[in-house]
């Protein structure tokens, strides 16, 4: 089910170009759940108060988790925004999200969307702290560059730096660059939701950047992008500094 989901995305999104314009529409989504919910039960008014919250709680830090309910209507959700973004555009992306992902998701428990500026999880099993690897996707730049071998290296070293730099940081989150030469430079993005650990956001972005190469070899830009974590390179600049 998992390499079926995998293969369908990767040929979904073979011939997108990376710089499409932030936030204006999702990356993409999954709805992941083995059980539904009706309208009007207390589920669905469970999952709107988890999204009226996380709506208030993400944009002031970037990042917020929440839970509502008991049993079988508890729901758990947690909502990341980009480490740049501001508390405005991080709020307008959430509430986004969880408008976006209700009607991608009808009744469905479990659910996932990513923009550009932001992303939205929810599910009536607890999921905080662990890492996600089931719900991933991967973009890449149609382009490449011109000696894919050294290029490849770069990448590698840029994303040893940053990896070790966003599992320190509080906000689990770092940004770098990279001379390539005397007009180029190559730039990267690391970030985990904050729910993980240091040790296990470390481990999801080492998995995350050990992907790259399978699916942007020598591509002018690449991401991964996961439910606990996302890498990005690109040869232009995407984050504000």
């Amino acid at each position: 089910m998992l390499f079926s989901k995998y293969i369908a995305v990767s040929f979904l999104l073979f011939c997108l170009a990376l710089d499409a314009a932030n936030c204006a529409d999702p990356l993409f989504n999954f709805c992941f759940s083995q059980t539904n919910y009706t309208a009007n039960s207390p589920y669905a008014a469970n999952l709107n108060g988890l999204l009226n919250q996380l709506s208030t709680k993400v944009p002031p830090t970037g990042f917020g988790l929440s839970s509502i309910g008991r049993g079988k209507n508890k729901v758990n959700g947690l909502a990341l925004c980009r480490g740049d973004v501001s508390s405005t555009n991080c709020k307008t992306c959430v509430v986004d999200a969880g408008n976006e992902l209700r009607d991608r998701c009808p009744y469905e428990k479990g659910a996932i969307i990513w923009y550009d500026y932001c992303l939205l999880k929810y599910s009536d099993t607890d999921f905080f702290g662990q890492i996600d690897n089931e719900n991933k996707f991967y973009m890449w730049n149609v382009e490449e560059v011109k000696n894919p071998t050294s290029f490849n290296r770069k990448v590698k070293d840029l994303f040893s730096r940053l990896s070790n730099k966003a599992q320190a940081s509080p906000k689990f989150y770092a940004t770098g660059e990279l001379v390539l030469g005397p007009s180029e430079k190559l730039y990267g993005l690391a970030q985990c939701t904050r729910d993980l650990s240091s040790l296990d956001c470390k481990e999801c972005l080492d998995g995350a950047i050990g992907e790259l190469p399978k699916y942007g070899d020598g591509k002018r830009g690449g991401r991964v992008v996961g439910g606990s974590c996302n890498v990005r390179y690109e040869l232009y600049p995407f984050v504000d500094a």
